[in-house]
Order: structure tokens, then C-alpha cells, then sequence
């Protein structure tokens, strides 16, 4: 695994290959880049990928103070383009992964970037009475804090029921039969540090980043689940809506992981747009 260092010193992980034109992949929350191992067979005889563990993830130790939060990640997305040179980039970012590359957007505007990915995120999570497309379409501060108390509690079984106990009546059935997989999900998360984590996500839930749509003046494919654990199936149409050049797709059926749901679907997709002049 290779890696460099962020501007405050941070040690950041990632897997680099192929060669081609760059491609970045940026990971959910609590995930890894091995989130992207079912597609980069198909990628890489074209594009040189960049699949990183974002700060706080992976099972990596933080080396410094710094808080793990969706800016500093932004930073660090910045970081990476310059550490390798990279231009022309096409990111693709799923859950925290869209919420990173957003906050990039509103602070750096689409420099470096030529096209991006965005797959099942809202950008607002909490809602109130004016947003009705955050978590649940039904997640308030009330909400917010129990959550954040539960993950205090047990990390790792507040993670699984966030996503049990929303929009996929699926999911929730999995849960409660404790279906195979699961194990395998909750030891994941447990052999994770909480306490970055943590204080990724809150700073996710103190952010609005509507304003970074009307900035996107690149292409944009918009990938969300018509059955998504967390957001209302106008999420996506509102996204797409809101960028000027955006091709939204919605997988009918998936959850709040279409790519993983429907991969060959989703590679075709995505080498589509990439390649598309």
C-alpha cells in the first residue's frame, strides 16, 4: 500500500494502479478502499486508479491532532492531486466519499476536476422544516443525538442499525434475521477506532452542501437507489436538478449502495461516462 503526507503531516493511505487517465475513488463512511475492489479489473486496463482510506479509516492510526472531518478530507483530496500531479481527474464518491468531494467543490470549485461520480448522498443530512431530503426524510437534531449517543455506546451496532432501520424494508429484515454478512459487517466495525469516526460524522451533520451544486460546471453522473436505507427517492432528481450538467440514474430496487448492488451495471456506467468525449 502506498501513501503520502497531507499538509499537517497526516500519513494517507491509498492503492494506486493501472494507467491512464486518473481516476480518484473516495469511499463511504466507516468503509475503505476496498470498497472498489469488485470493479478495478474493468478499470484499470484504461485508467490509473487512486482508491484511498480516507483519514480515520481503514483501521489506520491518526499520527496527528488533527480532526478527521469532511474539510480536512477535502484538504486532503486536494493534497493527493498535487502530491501525484494530477489534472483532468475524474472522481467518483460515494456517501462520505460525494460529501468530500462537494466540500472540495465549494472551497476549490472544479479545478483539477473533469467529471464526477456522485452515488446515493444527499447534501443535507439533517432535515427540518424546510428539507424534507436528509436521513430518513425524517432525521432531526433530536434524532441526530440519540444517534450520536448510541454510537458512543456500541459503534458498531449503532452503524448496522442506522441502516437496518430506515427507507429499505430489506435491510431492516437482514438485521433482524441477522442475516449472513452481518457478522462479518458488525467484526469489520468493530476493529474500528470510533472516536475519528465519530468525529467525522458529526461534522457531516453540521454541514449543508447545497451551495456546492449550482458550483459543479463539469459533468456530473448521479447514481441513487430507488430503495435507498437513507434518503427519499426525490434525493436524487433534487441533485440533478441542482447541477448543470448532470445525468442522474436510479437503480430501481437498490439500497444505499446501487454500485454494489448492480456492478456490472454500474462499471458500464461509469466507463460510459468517463469515456464519453
Amino acid at each position: 500500500m502506498k501513501y503520502f503526507y497531507a499538509d499537517d503531516g497526516e500519513k494517507i493511505h491509498l492503492q494506486v494502479s493501472g494507467e491512464g487517465s486518473p481516476v480518484v475513488m473516495l469511499h463511504g463512511w466507516t468503509a475503505s478502499h476496498r470498497e472498489w475492489l469488485p470493479f478495478i479489473d474493468r478499470l484499470i486496463p484504461h485508467h490509473q486508479l487512486f482508491r484511498w482510506d480516507a483519514r480515520g479509516h481503514g483501521g489506520h492510526r491518526l499520527a496527528t491532532d488533527t480532526v478527521p472531518s469532511v474539510q480536512r478530507m477535502a484538504r486532503d483530496l486536494s493534497n493527493l492531486f498535487e502530491h501525484y500531479h494530477l489534472h483532468d481527474v475524474v472522481v467518483v464518491g460515494h456517501s462520505l466519499g460525494a460529501l468530500t468531494l462537494w466540500e472540495y467543490v465549494k472551497t476549490q470549485g472544479c479545478k483539477h476536476l473533469r467529471k464526477i461520480c456522485i452515488v446515493d448522498q444527499s447534501p443535507k443530512l439533517l432535515t427540518d422544516d424546510s428539507w424534507g431530503y436528509g436521513i430518513y426524510g425524517d432525521f432531526d437534531c433530536e434524532r441526530s443525538a440519540a444517534l450520536l449517543h448510541d454510537l458512543e455506546n456500541d459503534f458498531a451496532e449503532a452503524i448496522l442499525r442506522l441502516a437496518a432501520m430506515g427507507l429499505n424494508a430489506r435491510a431492516r429484515q437482514k438485521y433482524e434475521e441477522n442475516a449472513p454478512g452481518l457478522q462479518k459487517a458488525r467484526d469489520w466495525l468493530r476493529a474500528q477506532e470510533p472516536k475519528p469516526l465519530i468525529a467525522c460524522w458529526e461534522s457531516l451533520l453540521v454541514t449543508d452542501f447545497r451551495p456546492a451544486l449550482a458550483c459543479i460546471d463539469i459533468p456530473a453522473l448521479l447514481i441513487y437507489g430507488g430503495a435507498s436505507n437513507y434518503y427519499p427517492s426525490e434525493t436524487g432528481p433534487y441533485v440533478a436538478s441542482r447541477i448543470a450538467n448532470a445525468e442522474l440514474h436510479l437503480y430501481d430496487g437498490a439500497d444505499h449502495s446501487p454500485h454494489q448492488g448492480d456492478r456490472e451495471r454500474f462499471v458500464h456506467d461509469l466507463l460510459r461516462f468517463i469515456d464519453v468525449a
